[in-house]
């Protein structure tokens, strides 16, 4: 779609499925020049101009849609139609919009992939490959333990005693609102804390993917799609959460940790980077190390993080896309049922989600695929990426993902295992 690269050129084999999961690799990039990589280099190099000047990746061979042209700005939806999020407060529960009716997005064509009676559609329930398995982080070993409180003993007062308290982490402002619009219309909002934009350099150029920070032992990992991390030539990798042309860094930059070899900490399923974009569409998914922001902080402390779901079945009533669509100022968010879709060309093999959600063109890759998204903590349950099928797809209003199964379950846990916080 939008969003590949360079297609590869195609396997022979077809993508086995079955079987182990090869050693996957960290270090998607070629060695870099030497020198620190941290957050203050990053912010340093990605200046707001340099921001504002990247670009989505380099669309596909000829006949894939390259990034649909969009204003700089978008217009601000009438106050009226927006649900206010109000607060940060862990104590205050603020519910998202709810979805309007509204005209559906424009049909699927005859000749594209999505006919009546194909197996997911409406009305037929998913069919989990594997069960629902949440990914629960381990506890964070440096959370202090908890009391233990006999039941039948009396609490006694406690006796204020003056204690050294560290320095706080930031304080996240309001969350920003919501759009409520039908199902399938794509809108542009004030974003997420946990979604942003990565950017990175590839062939001497500047751009950008979508990615999100997905919950893990170590509070340091985001996730995205594969195809924007392959590549011998990826370097400069940093993360911004909630990235808007207004508010560049809002909460600062992550920079994407680089090995004692100048590799940037990146982990890619193997036959993802061997066969191709096309042959192992099922795989593009990557998860990437990031480095404390330029206040010393881990990035999940700073935003929080989604819950990382594996075996969940395709269909699902409503689920929450969000991603940075080329040239937009702001990012874009949509929410609407998911379907199966079981690709027919023997070029590239899978099953895949799919959603129907108007306007993600370039840029939009990696963006998320929420389940419940919550409102009082701006988190979900991440059950995709956009990529997979064409990279995502050929068209920006209906994208793709990867099914997360068992392969992704063992990506993540090979992520976290190469991740662990020092």
């Amino acid at each position: 779609m939008r969003r590949t690269l360079t297609v590869a050129a195609a396997a022979a084999a077809l993508l086995v499925s079955a079987g182990p999961l090869p050693v996957a690799e960290a270090g998607g990039a070629a060695p870099v020049a030497a020198g620190r990589w941290g957050a203050h280099e990053a912010e340093s190099f990605w200046t707001p101009e340099r921001m504002a000047s990247a670009r989505p990746l380099p669309p596909g061979p000829p006949g894939r849609r390259a990034a649909a042209p969009r204003d700089a700005v978008a217009p601000e939806p009438p106050a009226n139609s927006l649900a206010p999020w109000g607060p940060w407060d862990p104590g205050a529960p603020v519910p998202i919009a709810p979805v309007a009716p509204a005209p559906p997005p424009p049909p699927l064509r005859p000749d594209e992939p999505g006919e009546p009676g194909e197996a997911g559609e409406a009305g037929e329930p998913g069919v989990p490959e594997e069960p629902v398995r949440p990914v629960d982080p381990e506890p964070d070993p440096d959370a202090a333990p908890s009391p233990s409180v006999p039941p039948t003993a009396p609490m006694p007062k406690p006796t204020p005693t003056p204690v050294t308290l560290p320095a706080p982490a930031p304080v996240r402002p309001a969350l920003p609102r919501i759009p409520a619009a039908g199902p399938g219309v794509g809108q542009d909002f004030g974003g997420l804390p946990v979604v942003g934009r990565m950017f990175l350099v590839k062939g001497g150029g500047s751009y950008f993917c979508t990615a999100s920070v997905v919950a893990s032992p170590g509070r340091n990992l985001i996730i995205s799609a594969a195809h924007c991390l392959t590549g011998a030539d990826t370097q400069q990798v940093a993360f911004v959460p909630q990235y808007t042309r207004a508010k560049p860094r809002p909460f600062g930059m992550f920079p994407v940790l680089r090995t004692a070899a100048g590799r940037s900490k990146i982990w890619i399923d193997q036959r993802y980077r061997t066969q191709g974009v096309n042959r192992a569409a099922a795989l593009d998914v990557a998860f990437a190390q990031v480095g404390p922001g330029p206040k010393g902080f881990r990035v999940q402390d700073v935003v929080g993080g989604n819950r990382l779901v594996t075996g969940a079945g395709y269909a699902h009533a409503r689920a929450t896309l969000i991603g940075h669509p080329s040239t937009a100022a702001r990012p874009r968010l949509c929410v609407n049922r998911t379907t199966k879709y079981t690709s027919t060309d023997s070029r590239i093999p899978g099953s895949f989600l799919r959603i129907a959600c108007t306007g993600y063109p370039g840029g939009t890759s990696g963006g998320p695929f929420l389940l419940r998204l919550d409102g009082r903590t701006g988190t979900g349950d991440v059950v995709g990426v956009i990529g997979g099928w064409k990279t995502g797809g050929d068209r920006p209003d209906v994208s793709y993902s990867s099914y997360f199964g068992a392969d992704i379950r063992k990506l993540y846990e090979k992520a976290v295992a190469g991740a662990k916080a020092p």
